[in-house]
This record gives C-alpha cells, structure tokens and sequence, in this order.
C-alpha cells in the first residue's frame, strides 16, 4: 500500500510564493506600457570641477528618447532639504562639481538598456580634477580640502552634551581608562539591487509623477523627494512591490534615484525604468556610516563605570544625505548601553569626504556605538584586574523602567540573569579551559563578550538633536513612532489586515495574520494580510516603514487597534442577531469564530455577524457603527521631542543581548576560526519563535560580514577598491559554521499590547565587538591592540608586523 505523499507546509504565509518563483519584485511589474529603459553616466573622478558635459552624440544615437545632465537638473530640482543648516546642497546628480566616484552626472533613456549604455559612452564631461581627502581625521583638519566651499568646512554638524557631573567623576575617579576606536563602512549587500520605474505626467492640477520602487522607507523621505520636484506629496504617488529582496536599510538611499528618474521620464515623455547593476550597487549606493571614535571612563575602585565622555565623528560622503546624521543620533537615548552610568558627556559630528553617501545599514548607530563602548569595558577590566564577565556583571542596570541620563526609558528586562545564562549555558568556563589548553600549545585562542540594549520601535524626534535647541523654530519639533494598519471584513466574514509596513523577509504577513487570528477568536484560515504600499491608497505617516525594528512593538500594535475597532461592529451587529441591548456589546466573547454571551451562553458565528454589517445595516440600532473597514493606529505617548536640555527617549522599546565568541586563530596562517558563538536575546513577548530565531542567525550573519570581511576601501586618491565581489568579501556557508548556543528570556515590554520589542538588529549590533575582544583576548599575549574592524589574515599579520617593528 503507497504512503500518502506529503505535504508540504510552510513555516511562513510568504514562502510559497517564493520558492516557487511567483513573488512581485519590482523586475516582476510591468505596470506601464511603453516603458523606456536608462542608464546613468558617472562620474570616474572623487572630485572633480564639471566645466561642460556634452550630450548631442549620445541624444544623436539611433533609439536614444532623452539625455539629462547637470544643466537639467540644476533647472529643474531644488536641493533635497538637510536636518543642518550648514550649506551643503545635495542635489541627485552632480552639477557643479563631482565629489565620489560613482556619483551620478548624466541618464541616458532609450528603447533598451543595451541602447541606453551605448549611448552612455558617447556623453563627454569635460572634468577638472580637485583634491581629494577620503580620511575623517584628515578631513577635519584646518587645511584638509574643501567639498563644500561654501559652508567652509567639512564638518556638516557638530554638537556637544553634557549629562550630570561628568567633570566631578573624572576628577574623583580611581582609574581613566581611554581608548580611539575606528568601525569600517560596510553594507548588507542585498540580493536585489536598487529599481525604478517613473511616470512624470500632466493634467488640469499640474504635474505629477508616479513611482514604483523597491524603496522600503522611513516614508520621511516622501515628502523630501516630492520637494525636491517642486511637488506637493499629494501629487508624489509611492508604489513599493510586495516582495523585496533584501535591503537592511541600505534601500532607504533610493529616492536620489526616484527623483533623477522622474525628471528623465519628464524629458522623454514616456515613463522610465532603471535597474541598478551590482558594480553600481558596490560603487555608488549606500553603506553604514565609518566612525572614528573616543571613549573615556571614570572609574571607581570597585571597577564601578561612574562618567563617560564620548566623541563620534561619522564619515558621511560627500553628502549629508537624509536620513543622515542618523547614525550619529538613533541610540542617543542607549549611549550608556546595558549600564547604570550616570553622567555622560558627548560631541557628535558628521563629517563629509570624497566617498560615497552613508545611510542606514542593519543596527546602524548601534553597531558603530558598541564597538566602542564595549572594546572600553574590556579596557576597564584590563585596568582594574577583574575578569570582562565580571566588571561589566558591576555595571549593569537592575531596576526597570530605568532613565538614561540622555533620556532614554529602559522599559523592561533583567540583564543580570541573561548575563548568568549566557555564561553558563554558553560555557564560560569551558572556553576558558580551552584557552588555557591552546595556549600550551602554542596557539592563539581567545573569548570575548558584548552586552547591547537593542532599541526598537525608533521615535525620529532623536533627528532634532542636530539643531542646537536654540535654533529649533517652535512648533516645527519633531517625533514619533506612528504606525496605521487597515482592517476590512466581507460578506462571509474574512478578515483583511493591510499592511504598508513592506518586509524585506522578516514574515510580516505572516505574524500579522496571527496576530488578528487570535484577537478576533478567528481561525488563522478566516485572516488574510495583505502587504500593499501606495501612497495613494494605504494609510500611513512620515514614520511608516520596515526599518529599526519596528514591525514588532509598533505595527502589531496597530493591526490590533484596526481589528479592536472592525470588532465594535462585529460585535453591534451580533446584538441583533443574540436579542440583545446595544449596550451589551462590549461584553460579548470572540472566540472559535463565534460571538458569546457569557451571561447567556448563546451565540452566532462570526461570519452571520460580518453578514449583517453588510446585507442588513438598516438591522442595527442607530448608535451602533456599521463599519466594515476600520484604520487603526498606534502613537506611543513615551515618543515625544527631545527637551530643551536635548533629552530624548529615542526609541519607544529597548531589548538585550548577551553575547559570547571563542575564536581560534592558525599561528601561520592567522586565519581567524570562530569556535563557539553563544548568544541570549530578550525581545519581550515573543510572537514567532521560529521567524525570531531566523532574525537573530540573520543579524549574526550580518555581523560576521562586518567583524571579518566587508569593508568599503578607498586609495588615498579616491578611487574605490572594493566595486565587485572579487574585493568586497562577503560571508558565505562556509563561514558559518561555528557551533550555536542560543537562548531567550522574555521580558514583556509594558508599552505595547503584545509586550514584543523589536529583534532583527541585536547581533548585528553586539557580534562585531565580541570577535573583536575575542581577538583582542587571543592576541593579548603578544602586546596587539585591536582597535578597527574588518580583523582578517592581512590586517592581524600588519597588526603583528607593527608591533614587531
């Protein structure tokens, strides 16, 4: 007898789709006919004066439509607004001046790409080579060359803190510990690379243009994109495809792109499409911010950390493109990390270089910040004697809700028990053992820790920080961490959630549908989600979109407020089928797709309630809605604007993690093996463990790219040397194969209704710094200071070579 085949199940309500090749990525829409297709010229000089560019060969060309250059754009779009006042116009392509390789400076559209980047050769600028400075320390010297003449600097902002006595605790401080510290520019290599397709169009209002882009938000940019055209949002419409193959923030740097295309398919009259290569992906996209840093602490006799001065430099590019200074400020309210510090002093600047533009990249602001906060804990047991398990188990904050000084609210947690399991279940004391054993053998072997509060739920009013609150116009402060979800039932009482939160694999439909299932008492089958984002049609505010862990705290949350509301009415019209008063609505039960009288024990299905909203409203009492499509949202009050004393509590959520690395590294070869990764996470409730546990393998893969392969190098004249694969390294399966050890707690957030917190940053964030004082601890022996990232063969070898001369 032949067994039934199987089926297969999948773990996620979006797999299906995408193993079997049917997803709606943007290559996959075709939504306009006649389309053209473009390609970009850019510029081969870091910086450059453009004294002419010559488009009539290329215009000339057999199937060319338009070319645009800098006279276009300098025409017709203003530069995109800056959160500084500092006068450095960022326009979407070059006008003036080229200042990275890469930038764009002209767009060919024609019938076809192989037409377009034939005709691209044919476009002749006319340059004039500059200065060049890539280096931030170099850059801000007094006599480093200008970007900006006419700013004066290439500074882009600069601002001071100071929280509490920071000055009282160094003068009365045991020991000052001190370290510089340098993090690499580094990206999360997407598998899809940038796409858009752009419609300018004309009508009785005026002009319009209409988008479809893999662009995955904050939706801040809309309105910035929309200005920069001369156009009022209302007439800016934003599609983003349902499926999005990666982007870890590195896609929210597309609207440049959005803006050049939209006035390319101006000059052809048709709409224009644009598929990024990957070597313009490497060479001209976005990354991570590279930082260079100094960390300072006050310490006390007991190792106890009681100030701490911190100084960040950003090198940004050659633009402060939005969202920037980001990276500077999202962990403002975290700067003190997982301890209970009370004074801190800051200075934060963002720093413009002949590089590409930075922006957002997976943990971006906590990544740089760790690195340096955490290679300073181990300086501190270092200086003081104690074991780095122990002297960061003295700092640690113990009492929640706990206010950081810059004004940050720990909502929950217990970071003393996630230490103790990480330890033990991770096997502290083993690897210790291991050590002592590899170091009798003569070989390299070393454990490090990181501990990071990891924020969640980003409130943008943290941006404000880089005017001084003096310069601040009033009513014009920003904040918040809003997010809109819809609701709609239908005649046979399906429930649809819409989403325009759009995921780039983090199973958000998927945990939404759930979600709904369980608070309407509805089976999952009887739920549908829907991922959508138009502009036109979706609800959503300046805060939507799919980045700093925001699905879980902030739109959960609104999927439930949207089916709260579609269940007042549910619950009205089961009333009327019950015999009840309307004022017994609000007791009545959902569960197991029907609606109860707990008092009575009667009770209709779900769906002949649904019914009646739709094929009998005149049934209801006058003061029961008949609504079948419900918005709701979520405004957490605790996402407030910075103070006038620049506190803010910039994220509405902060989780945990603990992590441990032992790493093995060959005496000849200097190749760097991780042995064990250990790693504990507290993200509040937990709605998925399987999607959870994929977030943080994610995030750790991530931080291994970071920790010992990617990096965005330039020579010192400019020119990138890292624009393909064969030099931008990234992780693979072979490198992944290090022994787990990973574990939870669960410390329920009490500012959401489900008590999650984000999760799909933490060991991005926390993984870097613990390879690198697993290395620095391995190394020890032999007098090496590790202080940058990437840490591979070469750089241990030059690390050891210096320290032997």
């Amino acid at each position: 007898m032949n067994a039934e085949p199987r089926r297969w199940t999948p773990a996620r309500d979006e797999d299906a789709a995408l193993v079997s090749g049917t997803g709606a990525f943007l290559d996959d829409l075709d939504p306009l006919p006649g389309t053209l297709v473009a390609a970009v010229v850019r510029s081969p000089h870091p910086h450059a004066r453009i004294r002419s560019a010559d488009l009539d060969r290329a215009r000339a060309y057999p199937g060319v439509a338009a070319v645009i250059g800098p006279d276009e754009v300098h025409a017709a779009v203003r530069p995109f607004p800056l959160s500084t006042a500092t006068p450095m116009p960022y326009l979407p392509s070059a006008v003036d001046r080229a200042r990275y390789v890469g930038e764009p400076v002209a767009v060919v559209v024609a019938t076809d790409r192989y037409v377009a980047e034939d005709a691209a050769e044919l476009v002749t600028v006319d340059y004039e080579p500059l200065d060049v400075v890539v280096d931030t320390r170099r850059a801000l010297e007094p006599d480093a060359p200008l970007l900006h003449d006419e700013a004066g600097t290439n500074v882009a902002t600069d601002r001071t803190f100071c929280f509490g006595d920071v000055d009282g605790a160094f003068d009365a401080a045991t020991h000052t510990v001190r370290g510089d510290y340098t993090f690499p520019r580094y990206s999360s290599v997407p598998m899809e690379t940038y796409g858009v397709i752009a419609r300018w169009s004309e009508d009785a209002e005026g002009p319009a243009v209409e988008v479809w882009a893999n662009f995955h938000g904050p939706f801040t940019m809309v309105p910035v994109a929309a200005g920069a055209l001369g156009l009022p949002p209302s007439r800016f419409r934003l599609h983003v495809p349902a499926d999005i193959g990666g982007s870890f923030g590195i896609k929210s740097g597309i609207y440049p792109y959005v803006v050049l295309m939209a006035l390319a398919s101006k000059h052809a009259g048709r709409p224009v499409r644009w598929t990024e290569d990957r070597i313009e992906h490497l060479l001209a996209s976005s990354s991570g911010a590279g930082r260079v840093m100094r960390f300072e602490a006050a310490v006390d006799d007991d190792g106890g950390v009681t100030a701490l001065r911190i100084d960040l430099a950003d090198d940004v590019g050659a633009y402060l493109r939005p969202p920037e200074p980001s990276t500077l400020y999202r962990c403002f309210g975290n700067i003190t990390g997982a301890y209970d510090v009370p004074a801190v002093a800051i200075r934060a600047r963002a720093v413009v270089t002949n590089r590409a533009p930075t922006g957002l990249n997976r943990g971006f602001g906590g990544q740089q910040l760790y690195f340096g906060l955490e290679r300073l804990m181990d300086a501190v047991a270092t200086t003081t004697g104690l074991d780095v398990a122990e002297v960061r188990r003295r700092n640690l904050v113990r009492a929640f809700p706990h206010r950081t000084p810059t004004g940050g609210l720990y909502d929950s947690g217990d970071y003393t028990r996630a230490l103790e399991l990480l330890v033990t279940k991770g096997g502290y004391d083993e690897l210790r053992a291991r050590q002592v054993a590899a170091r009798e053998a003569g070989e390299h072997y070393g454990v490090g820790l990181a501990l990071v509060v990891d924020p969640s739920g980003t409130n943008i009013g943290y941006v404000g920080l880089a005017t001084p609150a003096a310069d601040r116009k009033p009513g014009r402060d920003k904040s918040g961490s809003t997010e809109i979800v819809r609701a709609s039932v239908d005649v046979q009482g399906v429930v649809t959630v819409l989403l325009g939160s759009v995921p780039q694999g983090q199973g958000h439909a998927t945990v939404a549908r759930r979600v709904a299932a369980r608070r309407l008492g509805l089976p999952p089958e009887q739920v549908r989600a829907r991922i959508e984002m138009d502009t036109a049609a979706t609800p959503w505010t300046v805060t939507s979109g799919s980045y700093s862990s925001r699905f879980a705290p902030l739109v959960t949350s609104a999927v439930i407020a949207a089916v709260d509301r579609l269940a007042e009415s549910v619950r009205g019209a089961a009333t009327v089928l019950l015999g009840l008063p309307p004022e017994a609505a609000d007791g009545l039960d959902l569960a197991d797709g029907e609606i109860r009288d707990p008092s009575s024990g009667t009770s209709c299905r779900f769906r002949h309630a649904a019914g009646l909203l739709h094929w009998d409203p005149g049934a209801l009492p006058a003061d029961l809605p008949a609504r079948t499509t419900a918005d709701g949202e979520f405004r957490p009050p605790e996402a407030v604007a910075a103070t006038a004393e620049d506190r803010i509590n910039s994220s509405l959520c902060y989780g945990f993690v603990a992590e441990m690395v032992g790493v093995r590294i060959d005496p000849d070869t200097l190749e760097i093996t991780l042995d064990r990764v250990a790693s504990v996470h507290d993200a509040g409730t937990v709605l998925d463990p399987v999607l959870l546990e994929g977030q943080v393998l994610g995030a750790l893969v991530h931080g291994l790219g970071g920790a010992l392969f990617e990096e965005f190098r330039y020579s010192d004249a400019g020119q990138p040397q890292s624009a393909t694969f064969l030099d931008y390294l990234c992780p693979t399966t072979a490198e992944t194969g290090f022994e787990l050890v990973s574990d939870h707690l669960a410390s329920p957030s009490p500012l959401t209704p489900l008590g999650a917190k984000g999760c799909g940053e933490g060991s991005s964030m926390s993984l870097p710094v613990a390879i690198a004082n697993a290395v620095a601890d391995a190394l020890g022996p032999a007098g090496v200071a590790i202080d940058s990232l990437p840490l591979h063969g070469e750089a241990l070898f030059r690390l050891l070579d210096r320290k032997d001369h």
